[in-house]
């Protein structure tokens, strides 16, 4: 029910697992700049590059709902893969359940324990299929592991899961696209026997679904005339409105409230600012206020509830930190403690058995991609299972600290800073890394580049500009048609002035970074504010708004109106076409004075190649500096650990080149290999498509 973003993740195989995460209720970590200082000057080791681009060694765990059995993530063949093994077994007597040549994006349990269910795409074309494994399946003596079977085998359309019944745990409810590439018809699939069956033919434009947890369909969502968007009701004979919003309210279904009349949703409609909790009769859509925001900061965050019962258990927002609110005695409890037996950090509940006797939990931290425990909650104790990445010298990384300024037009800037470790934090040269989305917002936690880029002695700024989502309805507003010229990337301006101002930033030795949003703020940057910055790396950018939003895929399109072309513009309007072009770096190309590196994923559905192609055909042609580095077996991001790594070195020796930082001269030779595979000779690069506009 979220607006589309350019880089969102894509985690189609979320179930209803309680997910709690946060620092506790009511903690803060607000930094004033002074607290940024270091007092070691002693700079951190240079660390290898493997350690932060590499799959980690575990990572994923779920307990199976009985609690009997733990799966995770792992490479086998050295590819990210599902294992899995008995909850009290050790890890090394785990075995592989799948041997995908692509990494495994997501996956869970079916309700039984019967099956493991995942989904997987073809190079990064999210056209992804949904496929179920038995862990005790035979084993093929080739491949090592039991067959898998894809329960959606339709070539170029995309599967949903929908629901995952509790009362039929044999079946799954999928959406499938193959009959109308723009919306997601409704599936029954047996997952015994693979066999799929029509539940309902989406002939009403509806452009999301909700079942109950016994599998029953009840809601639907909508996009209206307009931009904005209806909650209807599923009725026998038809659909029925319940509440509407604009294209500038959010409207999020949750969770089906235990008495089975109404629903949790949050949501920011008439007068309010931040999004709220509230419920929603599914009768008459009666609305009822839950809650809000105790500190009255942030949107609502989101809501955990019980497996079983669906009694709501805890709430959580996202300000600087995470802040956690348990809702029942029990989750008061069972939050105390969690906080007494697991070490300082953000914890998160990952996985439980129904029972909740049983839990996985995390703790990470801004220099901790996670450490997982085992929890009792019979006996309150928590037993270490895992690090998912063990050879990360967490005392050689850098902090995080949230940091906000004013822009020039009066508007507060929220955003984080990672400064290197062991260095004075004075006149350092500075990568600005700008989030995608761009109806999305940067957190406090491990970020790789951030930790990377730190490493490698770089000051990193990461900017929730004014578009960003989580702060408020004003603040996301904020940038509707404020791309490139605008308020949107005069924030990122501002930020850049700001660390100046504030002694941190060399101004001479200032790069731009981001990918998809993040990709097109790169290139605007470094267009409309040429003197700024003295390199950039646009990463899956688009470069041109007019053929951006033209070739988006089909099933984003019932949404566009209240998203893109609201919020951005849209093509097919004559008055819009000139403000795109105006706002589209490739038309303003002339004005780029810096070097470049660009990058692409040649299979992304997103933001295709012919974005990165333009832009790099026209700066060859004009002479200006740049570099093309194009993954032929990725999408909207690199996912494969050898493209990650090999990514890092041309960034690294890009960015030592142009800013003068850090570089480990010692490469891999598959990675070097992989590095020139996926390098590109821009002498080569030829246009498949036409200019627009």
């Amino acid at each position: 029910m979220r607006k589309l973003t350019i880089l969102s993740a894509c985690l189609l195989a979320a179930t209803a697992l309680l997910c709690l995460t946060g620092c506790g209720a009511g903690d803060k970590n607000e930094a004033a700049p002074a607290a940024l200082e270091e007092t070691a000057m002693t700079p951190a080791p240079l660390l290898d590059r493997e350690l932060f681009f590499g799959d980690p060694k575990i990572s994923g765990a779920q307990l199976s709902h009985d609690g009997q059995w733990m799966s995770f993530m792992k490479p086998y063949n050295g590819v990210r893969n599902i294992w899995v093994k008995g909850a009290n077994e050790p890890f090394d007597a785990a075995r592989p359940l799948t041997a995908d040549k692509r990494p495994v994006p997501g996956y869970f349990w079916s309700q039984d324990n019967e099956y493991i269910l995942y989904v997987q795409d073809k190079g990064g074309d999210e056209n992804y299929h949904v496929w179920a494994v038995d862990p005790d399946g035979q084993v093929d003596a080739e491949s090592g592991v039991p067959a898998s079977r894809d329960l959606t085998p339709v070539d170029g359309a995309r599967a949903q899961i929908l629901s995952v019944p509790r009362n039929t745990p044999n079946e799954i409810m999928v959406g499938l696209n193959d009959r109308d590439p723009s919306y997601h018809d409704i599936y029954k699939v047996d997952i015994n026997t693979g066999k799929r069956e029509l539940v309902r033919e989406n002939n009403e434009g509806v452009g999301g679904w909700m079942f109950d947890p016994q599998g029953q369909l009840r809601l639907a969502y909508r996009p209206t005339p307009g931009g904005g968007a209806e909650v209807l009701a599923v009725d026998p004979d038809g659909l029925r409105q319940l509440i509407t919003s604009t294209y500038e309210e959010e409207m999020n279904l949750i969770a089906f409230h235990p008495n089975g009349r109404q629903c949790y949703f949050s949501s920011n409609r008439g007068d309010k600012d931040l999004q709220q909790l509230m419920l929603m009769d599914m009768e008459s859509g009666e609305t009822t206020f839950v809650e809000k925001d105790p500190e009255n900061e942030v949107d609502f965050g989101g809501a955990s509830t019980h497996p079983v019962t669906d009694e709501l258990m805890a709430t959580f927002y996202v300000g600087d930190r995470v802040r956690v609110y348990p809702q029942t005695p029990a989750a008061q409890k069972l939050w105390d403690d969690l906080k007494k037996a697991l070490p300082e950090g953000e914890i998160g509940l990952n996985s439980t058995s129904n029972d909740m006797s049983k839990i996985l939990c995390s703790v990470s931290s801004d220099v901790d991609p996670g450490t997982v425990y085992f929890f009792d909650a019979k006996t309150g104790q928590a037993t270490l299972q895992y690090r998912s990445r063990p050879e990360l010298p967490s005392e050689h990384l850098a902090s995080m600290k949230p940091v906000s300024y004013i822009a020039r037009d009066g508007m507060k800037i929220h955003g984080y800073l990672t400064l290197p470790k062991g260095v004075e934090h004075k006149n350092l040269p500075v990568v600005m890394y700008i989030h995608g989305g761009p109806w999305a917002r940067d957190h406090w936690g491990y970020e790789p580049n951030c930790q990377f880029l730190a490493n490698r002695g770089y000051a990193v700024m990461q900017v929730n500009y004014r578009s960003s989502t989580g702060y408020g309805k004003k603040y996301t507003n904020a940038g509707n048609r404020e791309w490139g010229i605008g308020t949107m990337q005069h924030d990122i301006t501002d930020a850049v002035n700001w660390l100046i101002a504030e002694g941190y930033a060399d101004a001479d030795k200032i790069a731009i970074f981001g990918g998809s949003y993040g990709g097109y703020a790169t290139l605007a940057g470094v267009t409309f504010t040429p003197d700024l910055f003295a390199c950039g790396i646009p990463y899956v950018g688009p470069s041109n708004l007019l053929t951006l939003i033209n070739s988006f895929p089909e099933y984003w399109k019932p949404f566009l109106e209240g998203s893109w072309y609201k919020r951005v513009g849209n093509p097919d309007v004559e008055g819009d076409v000139a403000d795109l072009k105006a706002r589209s770096p490739l038309f303003h190309c002339d004005e780029i004075k810096v070097p470049l590196l660009v990058v692409h994923g040649a299979n992304d559905p997103r933001v295709k190649q012919h974005e990165s192609d333009q832009i790099v055909v026209a700066l060859r042609d004009k002479g200006k500096e740049v570099e093309y580095i194009v993954a032929p077996d990725e999408g909207h991001g690199f996912r494969a650990p050898n493209n990650r790594k090999a990514l890092a070195v041309a960034m690294e020796k890009f960015l030592a080149k142009q800013l003068g930082g850090r570089y480990q001269e010692d490469v891999k030779p598959e990675t070097q290999e992989r590095l020139d595979e996926i390098t590109v000779d821009v002498k080569g690069v030829t246009l498949t498509q036409p200019d627009e506009g």
